[in-house]
């Protein structure tokens, strides 16, 4: 065997400091690198905890999104150019070629749109092209550009309306990476990371090049982070300004770990629909397709190549380059961003040229996404989906909500209050307010609300928590009652108008007047309604018995009211949308329809989660039949009753129907009128429950006839079915050319018996009163005393103050 042998030297068994030395720092690098794997290797595995679960919550960082109801265009549907351009616009339509998805093009009478595919509550909606062609305020035709035939209809996407956002109160909509166009996500690389398909969270050739870069320019022009390390900063570490070691070694970590754990797609996904491309007011804008909509008013699918580019510069400072506040700045950036894409062969040199040339392309003010703009609608909604949804399931969920809301009606309406208001200002009538609803007839679909004059805020929302004095517009429905018994009461029932004394329950007597100061004697029934006379109402309501109101209230509207005889006249506090419940029954041809304003909930996915378009109860024939009638009679008030202004008003086109309603000393205005297609109740009057003197057809139908001066509505076609014509004089059916006759409609079989034309004058219709007012009693003035007594609107009692009642002039 081999001896080895070595020096003295090469093995120190007495321990010298050079050798000692050596062996403390060998032990203290690798206790130092040991206690470094130690803490490394937990927090690693921290971190990665952190990476699974926080990177997979971004997809739920999403709003809910509120949507009106998809414009639906078929032939003989009123529409006009005014109300299908505002309609476009506010979906997001913008002028074109008709080409592309989301423009339109028109040219005499014919439109031509590109509408955009979307999920409704009944299925899938495809995209399309439409020729429309309008005539004489309706749609004419519909044709199916695609399929070169004509169509039925077509639907075209909703409006945004509103967007109910989470805690985090960010604004997102979340695409599929091949959603996106393959030129944007191209730039985003060229610009950001252009090693991102081959680096693995981070790039050090990337921190080389923009260091060189910006040492060029002599700025940071091009950061040096990937876009794994931009992700996990703004989606894992929070938006924040400072720049530390710890946060900055994080970043690092974090990108190395999400690039272990995900494709190269996943990432790029997430980063395009996590990045921050703006703010307004507490609302972030997060990724690309809210950006496109929010910058330029469009689909990402739609944006030009200068946009594109521009939204890409966005990314390095959306504050700093922003577009409207430094329009210089940003196009510089996006000028900037067109090199690069020139450079890595994105574009080539024309389009390069022709894309620096071009304006920047933004919107004037930012897109809808990041506003609620109708308060009122919106809380409506909130409160119809309040038994199903807690407020922390709605919002923020991804959910979309689609509503019922026309942009059109709303917007009419909402400009009809602006400039009704404005007119009526003055010191004698100091803070006018309003509540406005409009529905649908034929399906009890709430279209729009109007909650206050400046309705672009939110707050006491007076369609739908304002409970006022309604007045006459109960009267309709004292007189349904009565035309429910054929038998006994027709239009041209002769009702007595003289004054009335009804006896209360405690003993005292009520005894209402006219808002004339007249009794007109005997009257037809129709004129009683039409020209709103209380004494002539009195009597038949107390023949209908004030207990059957009530109750007919509660089953049309779910309306509670105290069964008084003052009730006949009005004396019950109501929302603007409560009488529109009320209202419906007649507008709807005596369907009993609830009145909602959305239409169907839908997940993430686009499943429906929820539908609430019910049909509507139908009442029996006779109960419809009654319900037309009164609509003939109210149609009678508008063409020479109490709304005969609205003929004045060049609306007699629309052979609407309606009724005016005053509270005591003019402190509330009411009118509730309805077309073929629409019924619109609106209140006008004061918080402070001042007088306002205003009537009904001096206020709130002002409002009304504003409003249905620019909405498109068919004309209101009373159905035939039930009902029978007959020319009458006195109390017979006579001949058409007979000396004062007069057609009446009736409940079929039910016209009163034909004799020949007769020279006989007819009941005199208007009186003095009677001999309560040739001996000086005036209306009903109480012998003794020579006052009028008056009720209470809630108890029916004898008070100072008088029952709620028409008083139009």
């Amino acid at each position: 065997m081999a001896r080895i042998d070595y020096d003295e030297d090469d093995h120190d068994d007495s321990g010298s400091p050079r050798r000692d030395w050596r062996r403390t720092l060998l032990t203290w690098l690798l206790a130092v690198a040991g206690l470094g794997l130690g803490f490394l290797v937990p927090y690693m595995l921290y971190l990665n905890h952190q990476v699974g679960e926080r990177f997979g919550q971004l997809q739920w960082q999403v709003p809910t999104r509120v949507y009106a109801r998809p414009l639906e265009l078929a032939p003989g549907v009123a529409m006009d150019a005014r109300a299908l351009k505002l309609e476009l616009e506010s979906a997001g339509y913008r002028e074109g070629d008709g080409l592309r998805p989301g423009t339109w093009a028109s040219e005499d009478g014919r439109w031509t749109i590109a509408s955009r595919g979307f999920t409704d509550v009944d299925g899938q909606v495809a995209a399309s092209r439409v020729e429309v062609r309008l005539a004489k305020g309706a749609v004419g035709s519909v044709r199916d550009l695609v399929a070169d035939r004509d169509a039925e209809r077509v639907r075209l996407d909703p409006a945004r309306i509103a967007t109910l956002y989470g805690r985090q109160q960010e604004e997102r909509r979340l695409v599929r990476v091949q959603e996106v166009p393959q030129q944007l996500t191209d730039a985003l690389q060229a610009v950001e990371d252009r090693d991102f398909a081959h680096h693995h969270g981070i790039d050090v050739r990337g921190i080389a090049r923009a260091a060189w870069i910006n040492l060029k320019a002599g700025e940071a022009r091009q950061g040096a982070s990937t876009l794994t390390q931009q992700l996990a900063r703004s989606g894992l570490l929070g938006i924040g300004r400072e720049q530390t070691w710890t946060r900055k070694i994080n970043e690092i970590l974090y990108a190395l770990i999400i690039e272990a754990r995900y494709g190269k797609g996943v990432i790029l996904e997430a980063y395009l629909n996590q990045v921050y491309l703006g703010q307004r007011g507490n609302q972030a804008i997060r990724g690309v397709a809210a950006g496109a909509e929010y910058w330029f008013g469009r689909q990402l699918d739609d944006l030009s190549t200068e946009q594109v580019a521009l939204m890409v510069g966005l990314i390095r400072g959306p504050s700093y380059y922003d577009p409207r506040r430094h329009p210089e700045r940003a196009k510089t950036r996006r000028d900037f961003v067109l090199g690069e894409m020139l450079e890595t062969g994105l574009i080539d040199q024309a389009t390069h040229d022709r894309a620096v040339a071009a304006p920047l392309g933004i919107t004037s003010a930012p897109g809808s996404i990041a506003a609620n703009r109708f308060p009122a609608y919106i809380d409506v909604v909130r409160r119809h989906l309040a038994s199903d949804y807690s407020a922390d399931e709605l919002q923020g969920a991804g959910l979309a909500v689609m509503t019922a809301m026309a942009p059109s009606a709303q917007a009419y309406a909402e400009s009809a209050v602006t400039k009704t208001l404005e007119s009526l200002d003055s010191r004698k009538r100091p803070d006018l307010e309003a509540g406005v609803v409009v529905t649908d007839v034929h399906s009890g679909q709430v279209v729009a609300v109007v909650g206050s004059r400046d309705f672009a805020m939110p707050g006491f929302n007076r369609a739908i928590e304002a409970h006022r004095p309604v007045g006459s517009l109960l009267k309709p429905f004292v007189y349904l009652l009565a035309l429910a018994l054929p038998d006994r009461y027709s239009l041209a029932t002769w009702v007595d108008d003289s004054a009335v004394t009804v006896t209360l329950d405690n003993g005292k007597r009520w005894s209402p007047g006219n808002s004339d100061g007249r009794s007109h004697g005997s009257v037809r029934l129709i004129d009683a309604l039409a020209r709103s006379y209380n004494q002539a109402t009195v009597r038949v309501g107390m023949a209908m018995r004030p207990e059957r109101l009530a109750q007919l209230m509660k089953q049309l509207a779910g309306i509670d009211a105290v069964a008084n005889p003052a009730l006949i006249l009005g004396s019950v506090d109501q929302t603007p949308y409560a009488m529109a419940q009320l209202y419906q029954f007649l507008a709807s041809d005596g369907e009993i329809q609830p009145l909602y304003t959305v239409r169907g909930v839908l997940d993430s996915e686009g499943r429906v989660l929820n539908r609430y378009d019910k049909a509507p109860r139908q009442p029996d024939d006779g109960d419809r039949t009654a319900a037309r009638l009164v609509t003939v009679a109210l149609q009678h008030a508008v063409s020479s009753g109490t709304g005969r202004q609205l003929v004045n008003d060049g609306l007699g086109r629309l052979d609407s129907a309606g009724k005016t309603g005053t509270s005591n000393d003019g402190r509330d205005s009411w009118y509730a009128g309805w077309t073929g297609d629409h019924l619109a109740v609106v209140w006008v009057g004061n918080d402070k429950n001042e007088q306002t003197g205003l009537y009904g057809a001096t206020g709130a139908m002002r409002v009304w006839s504003a409003t249905f001066a620019r909405l498109p509505s068919a004309p209101l076609r009373v159905q035939a079915k039930g009902l029978e014509w007959s020319w009458v004089v006195g109390n017979h059916s006579t001949d058409a050319d007979c000396a004062g006759a007069r057609r009446f409609a009736f409940a079929e079989g039910f016209a009163p018996p034909w004799q020949p034309c007769v020279v006989a004058p007819p009941p005199e219709e208007e009186s003095s009163g009677g001999w309560r007012e040739w001996f000086g009693f005036g209306r009903g003035r109480d012998p003794a005393t020579g006052q009028q007594p008056a009720t209470d609107e809630s108890s029916g009692r004898p008070e100072s103050t008088p029952p709620p009642q028409d008083i139009e002039p």
